[in-house]
């Protein structure tokens, strides 16, 4: 029964109007849940759009994922598989390597290019350049051959047969991946490259024989110019992945020489060092590593040993890491899905090499 105050007007009894506040509490917070649960859908709902764009600007198939190989070089779960596989017979036998290719594609890979003596223009003055590339200063060469093309998978093959030299990490069972047999060879380090140069009676050659034999003597940035093309190389995940060398054939060097710009970085003989004039900072050549302190956090402490020098880029970099001058660098034992190699050879007056 509603109680009539003084001033004329009923009044609900306090029992009906705190269980009308209990009923609006209840309706608020069931509006705020529902809310929650709203804007908790559009979210994921964003999230899955997201991740499909995603998965559909990937340079492969995210269900294969767990067969690429990470770009930070040695790869801790390869290496323990591969040092599990040591001791087993598997690989190719020497016929089975021979058959890999034809007779006449066996003698295109493994041809060398001769590049002649004389002076040429090595580095750069620019000033947005790496400033380990400057300055731009003339190397006087003399006459050298290099190989025409990076060394293939199958090349190395014959190597891996012939000496019983272990095989790139990412072979399985010590077989050639799918479809990659005249791809650069790559997850090998710079002690394996000089180990298969020196069983093929040739070495790793020196970056400066490397960038001449890229850009030849008129100082051009690219080895067809001095403008970016990227119809010319394969470069900055524009495939996503390394590409047979013999594919960008509108991107040879003056000298006719394949694949200096892109594709995979080339180990080169040479420590990484500074250049005469250089206004790099010393401490930029000093090799480093990551240390463990006792903060439980990590600093950037010498190495006590030298880096080496890597050219011409890679499929994962930057475009312009391609250019001719560019220097990279990483340790000798390191190992990467986008380093290789090629190999040099002295000339001498009696070579009938074409």
């Amino acid at each position: 029964m509603a109680v009539i105050p003084n001033n004329g007007k009923s009044e609900l009894p306090a029992a009906d109007i705190a269980r009308r506040k209990r009923y609006l509490s209840a309706t608020f917070v069931v509006c705020f849940v529902l809310l929650a649960i709203g804007i908790t859908l559009y979210v994921v709902s964003q999230g899955f759009d997201r991740m499909g764009d995603m998965r559909s600007s990937a340079t492969y198939d995210l269900k294969d994922e767990y067969s690429r190989i990470r770009a930070a070089g040695e790869d801790l779960v390869l290496h323990s598989r591969h040092e599990a596989e040591k001791n087993k017979a598997v690989g190719y036998s020497a016929i089975e390597v021979e058959s890999l290719l034809s007779k006449e594609e066996w003698l295109e890979i493994e041809s060398m290019v001769l590049i002649p003596d004389g002076a040429f223009l090595m580095g750069t003055d620019l000033e947005r350049a790496d400033v380990q590339n400057h300055p731009q200063h003339t190397v006087n060469l003399p006459a050298f051959w290099i190989n025409k093309y990076p060394v293939t998978n199958a090349q190395y093959a014959k190597f891996v047969v012939a000496t019983s030299h272990r095989p790139p990490l990412n072979w399985k069972e010590g077989k050639i991946p799918h479809g990659e047999i005249l791809r650069p060879v790559t997850m090998v380090s710079w002690y394996d490259a000089s180990a298969y140069a020196k069983w093929a009676g040739k070495r790793l050659p020196s970056e400066a024989e490397w960038e001449k034999s890229a850009r030849g003597n008129d100082g051009r940035r690219w080895p067809w110019g001095n403008k970016m093309d990227p119809d010319r190389l394969n470069t900055y995940y524009n495939v996503g992945s390394t590409t047979n060398v013999n594919v960008y054939l509108n991107g040879a060097s003056p000298y006719g020489v394949m694949d200096m710009a892109g594709n995979v970085s080339e180990w080169m003989a040479d420590d990484f060092a500074p250049y005469p004039g250089t206004d790099a900072p010393p401490d930029l050549f000093k090799g480093k590593i990551l240390q463990a302190t006792n903060k439980k956090e990590v600093e950037i402490v010498p190495a006590g040993r030298r880096y080496k020098v890597l050219r011409g880029g890679s499929w994962k970099g930057d475009p312009f890491s391609t250019s001719v001058f560019h220097r990279n660098f990483a340790f000798a034992n390191f190992a990467s899905d986008f380093f290789g190699f090629r190999c040099a050879s002295d000339f001498v007056e009696e070579d009938k090499r074409e």
